[in-house]
């Protein structure tokens, strides 16, 4: 694995541009202009951007599929919810718009990451549900091998082009724990909450796609996406990833208003009270405001969910973060404290494996497009002391925050960008 390595960054400074990059290309969309995009990414010290690759949106297990791609949207849901707030109806050679991202990615001297959000988000957008449909039919065992067969052809088409070489990593599936992979587990009777034994369950299968995947590109290192978020036994993992990739969201004082929203409460309705408190004054009715007739396929399978989208559309700005300003002192510790533990914890356990450990997304949680929390002072600080505590560790790359991206008001933060991605760099 190191000889490997030897061709690759010595430092990653990631910027995760997942699904949007494919679903926001139109006119004065962030990713209608990708060489504008790459400039801008560079310019801020970014070299790896990490994307759903769209694997099985582009390829079967023999090879391409036929036709473009063609997008939508959730009508009036999700406009000021980040990544849902597409305009919908572009329609895409998704071949030559592989093919330009990575030929940017040489122009501009970058490394691409490759995952899939296939068994989440990503077919929300599509403009039909039949690509979404041929993904829920697939048996939930057979589902891992089916993303690592698309994977392969999509890896074959790009290494045809040329353009090997910008391929820092694969990994098979983004956030594995959250989506319609867990179906395998729950198929075995696990609850949708039990994630260690979520993770136990989906550790066979993942295996075996990764070891697919190593047999057939030997040249590219594999690996599977996984959390920090809650507590598991690292050994539930896949034993063949050769980078250790994670994702850490503190969430904490964010808890805490999840909570009081009654997002999971069955048993009281919503909107609560507390959401009220936080709505604007033009909110429709949360039974008023839905997908437009025809249309409920896209939130079939997404693991955000309808209420949370609502919340984030609706809630005004500066009440949400007022209230996570008032309360985040009683969390501020335990949110360090769980920095410290989740990056100790895999920094040991990788020790005697030899194989490099990289954050792809964090830090505080899923916040609204237009709230500044995450961007503040304060989640700044959460951002730069999880940076600072995973180069101390000896990390191989790390993403900035979640939020660093065209598709995020955070992207305008110059300054920071640049030093902290600096930062990185020249850690040893």
């Amino acid at each position: 694995m190191n000889e490997l390595m030897k061709s690759l960054p010595r430092k990653l400074t990631i910027t995760m541009w997942d699904f949007s990059w494919y679903t926001m290309t139109l006119p004065g969309e962030p990713y209608n202009d990708l060489a504008a995009r790459f400039k801008e990414a560079v310019d801020r010290g970014y070299n790896t951007i990490r994307i759903c690759a769209m694997p099985y949106m582009l390829f079967t297990e023999e090879g391409k599929r036929s036709g473009r791609l063609k997008f939508g949207n959730l009508g009036e849901v999700g406009q000021r919810t980040r990544w849902y707030n597409c305009r919908g109806g572009a329609e895409l050679d998704g071949y030559a718009h592989l093919l330009e991202l990575f030929r940017q990615a040489k122009a501009h001297d970058c490394c691409i990451m490759l995952s899939s959000w296939e068994y989440q988000q990503s077919p929300s957008f599509l403009a039909h549900p039949e690509l979404r449909d041929k993904l829920a039919a697939i048996p939930p065992k057979e589902r891992f091998m089916a993303i690592a067969r698309s994977m392969n052809q999509l890896i074959r088409f790009v290494k045809a082009e040329g353009y090997a070489s910008q391929i820092v990593y694969a990994e098979l599936h983004n956030e594995v724990e959250f989506g319609q992979l867990t179906a395998v587990g729950v198929e075995q009777g696990i609850k949708e909450t039990d994630t260690p034994k979520l993770v136990e369950a989906m550790q066979p299968y993942i295996e075996e796609a990764i070891d697919f995947l190593r047999e057939q590109h030997p040249d590219i290192l594999m690996t599977a996406s996984y959390t920090l978020n809650e507590a598991y036994p690292k050994t539930y993992v896949a034993r063949n990833m050769q980078v250790a990739h994670y994702h850490l969201y503190i969430k904490g004082v964010l808890n805490e208003l999840m909570d009081a929203a009654g997002l999971n409460d069955e048993h009281t309705s919503f909107p609560n009270p507390f959401v009220h408190s936080l709505l604007r004054q033009d909110a429709p009715a949360f039974d008023q405001w839905t997908l437009p007739e025809g249309q409920e396929w896209r939130m079939e399978g997404n693991p955000v969910g309808m209420k949370l989208i609502y919340l984030h559309d609706w809630a005004d700005p500066d009440k949400w973060d007022l209230y996570l300003y008032d309360r985040y002192g009683a969390h501020k510790l335990a949110m360090l404290q769980k920095t410290d533990f989740r990056f100790e914890e895999i920094h040991d356990w990788v020790r005697h494996s030899d194989i490099p450990i990289v954050i792809g997304e964090g830090y505080v949680g899923y916040t609204p497009l237009h709230a500044g929390f995450e961007e503040g002072p304060v989640g700044k600080f959460i951002a730069e002391y999880a940076l600072q505590k995973g180069m101390s560790l000896g990390f191989w790359g790390m993403t900035l925050c979640s939020n660093c991206a065209p598709h995020h008001p955070f992207w305008n933060d110059v300054a920071w960008q640049i030093k902290w991605n600096q930062f990185i760099l020249d850690s040893e």
